[in-house]
């Protein structure tokens, strides 16, 4: 049973504190199905490199996922309101595990995890290294348009995003044309890759999601990833990358598959 006297109704912002430090801002809104429903899960989104908890995509998600549940939303470190640096993928795990932490505060007893391009790749590892954990672990788990291994160059859109993450006028570009503050220290020790993060997410339930037009990352990504571990494979006819192109149809059955999984 859950106890619906514990659990926070109204909307919340916070400024959470990683585990390094790092302060993260953080949106929470309550679900609008039934009270039991929306008391026991909340889902938490993690928007994809150059994005933020008030972009107009991850509002829109926060949105139609909101029927089903509560929504966690927050910005990753280097980007909107919140502190830091972005590493692309590697400390954001931090900043996941304190909003699933907050949202376990909040009363939830039920915390599950929807990622989107680099937030997909950060809730795998999440999934993976926070397994077990009872405050930060998620119970249930999905990435959209994740890339599957680091230095994927491979398309003309993953060419511009390592030119803006490597270069110094890249960054510069990245934090006065795009709103995001990347570190320039280079991965050391190299991340665990997403498609390595996810053997090791069992039996935690895990939703790969990808579209056939995605321009970022080719098919052989989803794929590669649903064949490392025990997964669910959803291919999107038509469907382009991440949170923009995610149709409200798509996300309302992941809404759904979030609070059944």
């Amino acid at each position: 049973m859950v106890d619906v006297s514990s659990i926070t109704y109204g909307p919340r912002r916070a400024t959470l504190t990683t585990d390094d430090g790092v302060r993260i801002e953080a949106v929470y809104e309550p679900g609008t199905a039934s009270v039991t429903d929306s008391a026991r899960t909340a889902i938490v989104v993690a928007h994809g490199f150059t994005g933020s908890a008030h972009r107009p995509a991850v509002r829109r998600v926060a949105g139609v996922l909101a029927r089903d549940a509560a929504v966690v939303t927050f910005s990753f470190r280097g980007h909107g309101g919140s502190g830091g640096r972005s590493t692309v993928g590697d400390r954001e795990v931090l900043d996941l595990s304190a909003a699933v932490r907050w949202a376990r505060e909040l009363g939830h007893e039920r915390v599950v995890t929807v990622g989107f391009s680099m937030g997909g790749s950060v809730v795998l590892r999440h999934a993976a290294l926070e397994r077990g954990r009872t405050e930060a672990r998620t119970d249930a788990v999905c990435a959209v348009s994740a890339p599957a291994r680091w230095y994927y160059r491979g398309t003309p859109p993953m060419r511009r995003v390592h030119w803006v993450i490597t270069r110094p006028v890249g960054r510069f570009v990245g934090r006065y044309g795009l709103g995001t503050r990347i570190h320039h220290e280079e991965w050391n020790p190299v991340p665990l890759s997403p498609v390595e993060a996810v053997p090791l997410i069992a039996p935690t339930p895990l939703l790969i999601v990808h579209g056939d037009r995605d321009p970022y990352f080719p098919l052989d990504h989803p794929r590669m990833l649903a064949a490392a571990g025990p997964a669910e494979l959803w291919v999107e006819r038509g469907m382009g990358h991440a949170e923009n192109a995610a149709e409200e149809d798509l996300l309302a059955r992941l809404g759904d598959w979030l609070t059944r999984a």
